[in-house]
């Protein structure tokens, strides 16, 4: 490439970021003065490394392989898990689309990198939430499992990008990965790639009059589908309603506002702030919006499953004591991101601002804590060798597959004959059987026999008041400062 050109390249690269920096106020804040004058200086010794390493790097460079590397380099340097370049030709350039058509050949696990891998700690794959009915929900992946490897692919040695390739593929394709549960339960899973499709809502009539609610994620369909829900509630003749948002990874803001003004009649549901001035937004309740009948206690379901947009119905709730919440701490993610088109078909996901429950409370990183806690038991060390020792064998499937038809005590007494050999709960064991019969069966909307945070909300429901209750109660922020003072003093 001549001189000439190079300079033209660099200096035309410069110019297009330059434009974005005085002329697009609606992605970049204004700086202040010492400030663009740092930043101007940055940009001049960017140009100019951009330009010597193509005229003197020992082969030709293409210069949109700096132009990413530096895209990457700079969103990266955030360190920001929700910050990314996006390139379009990239797996999560594919996920955009993939959002739009709302399909895709996958596994149905969301999940999360570390950017930094060490020795004492490797940078597995963690499971944030199985997508409900995917096959990695079937096989019984929880939230907080790692993935050591897929396919024989060590995850802490690969980006994420290279994580969701391996993971996704044609729909009937099978991936296997190694699970590790806790400190020294691992198994191997396989799976069989599905098209998934999120379902947005699910519902059912429980007895005493409970209408569950479980809400799988905040999409556009999402405040239709609730009020689907209540209306068939109503009808249905409900006095009490159950609110499932675990393993609800989160979705449009929008969508959780609206849903939850069905709820709330008035005053900020939840607030934006950030150092640029128009994403300081309040979202607020409007009392025509409002569909639901105060007069019916509600208890919500959350886990640390429960991310974003969850979080923010479960702590609007929270904080008008409308709900009374049960289960574990959610998982904590409190910032908003927008997708920002760039000029070559690229894009970057960039946090723009924190949210804050309606009492001021940002729970990045902290989550909500539940009014009551219920957590499912720890494993043993016991246990987990136990269960170790089981999963690396066909046992439950070979006996499964024996019985296509399986109906309940066959696999409770199946289970009890497995506790002879593998001392392990006879709930957990159970769960395993049923978990491998629904691989290839339709699966309950819930289960009380295993689900012993779903059980406990329905007890509370049904035998506790839910008005006092809520008198008990505090907001997230001032749950936030118990927390905090708690900790200090321990």
């Amino acid at each position: 490439m001549k001189p000439e050109k190079i300079w033209f390249t660099a200096g035309l690269f410069s110019a297009v970021l330059l434009i974005f920096v005085l002329f697009s106020p609606s992605v970049f804040a204004q700086g202040n003065t010492s400030t663009d004058k740092s930043a101007g200086r940055y940009l001049q010794l960017f140009e100019y490394v951009f330009a010597f390493v193509q005229n003197n790097y020992v082969d030709e460079v293409d210069p949109r392989i700096l132009y990413e590397g530096a895209m990457k380099g700079m969103l990266e340097a955030l360190d920001d898990p929700y910050t990314s370049y996006i390139d379009p030709s990239s797996l999560m350039g594919t996920n955009l689309k993939d959002t739009t058509t709302g399909s895709f050949g996958g596994v149905g696990l969301s999940i999360t990198k570390p950017v930094v891998s060490t020795f004492e700690k490797p940078a597995y794959v963690e499971v944030a939430s199985p997508i409900e009915d995917s096959p990695g929900w079937k096989a019984g992946i929880q939230p907080g499992d790692l993935l050591l490897d897929i396919d024989g692919t060590d995850t802490a040695e690969i980006t994420m990008e290279e994580v969701l390739a391996i993971l996704r593929g044609p729909v009937g394709t099978d991936v296997t990965v190694t699970i590790r549960r806790g400190k020294s339960l691992e198994f191997k899973a396989t799976l069989t790639r599905a098209l998934i499709e999120v379902p947005t809502v699910k519902y059912a009539m429980m007895e005493n009059g409970i209408g569950y609610l479980r809400i799988v994620e905040f999409t556009p369909l999402t405040p239709a589908r609730v009020q689907d829900a209540l209306d068939f509630f109503e009808k249905e003749g409900y006095t009490k309603l159950l609110i499932d948002l675990r393993n609800n990874p989160g979705g449009l803001i929008t969508s959780v506002v609206d849903v939850a003004n069905k709820f709330i009649d008035s005053g900020v549901i939840v607030s934006t702030r950030s150092r640029i001035s128009f994403e300081n937004r309040e979202f607020r309740a409007r009392p025509d919006r409002t569909t639901f009948d105060k007069n019916i206690p509600i208890v919500v379901l959350i886990n640390r499953g429960a991310a974003s947009a969850s979080e923010i119905l479960a702590g609007a709730l929270k904080d008008y004591k409308l709900a009374y919440l049960v289960g574990e701490t959610s998982y904590g993610k409190g910032s908003v991101q927008q997708v920002i088109d760039l000029l070559n078909g690229d894009a970057m996901k960039i946090t723009m601002a924190r949210y804050y429950t309606p009492s001021g409370a940002n729970i990045d990183s902290s989550g909500i804590i539940p009014d009551r806690e219920v957590l499912f038991p720890e494993l043993t060390e016991a246990e987990e060798k136990a269960l170790t020792d089981l999963l690396q064998t066909t046992e439950i499937a070979d006996f499964v597959e024996a019985n296509p038809e399986l109906t309940n005590s066959q696999a409770e007494d199946f289970a009890r004959k497995l506790a002879a050999t593998y001392p392990v709960e006879l709930r957990v064991l159970k769960r395993l059987v049923m978990q491998q019969f629904y691989r290839t069966h339709i699966s309950p909307l819930y289960d009380l026999e295993y689900d012993i945070q779903l059980k406990a909300a329905v007890d509370i429901l049904n035998t506790e008041n839910i008005p006092e209750l809520l008198k008990t109660t505090y907001t997230v922020f001032d749950m936030q400062q118990m927390s905090e003072k708690e900790a200090e003093a321990s």
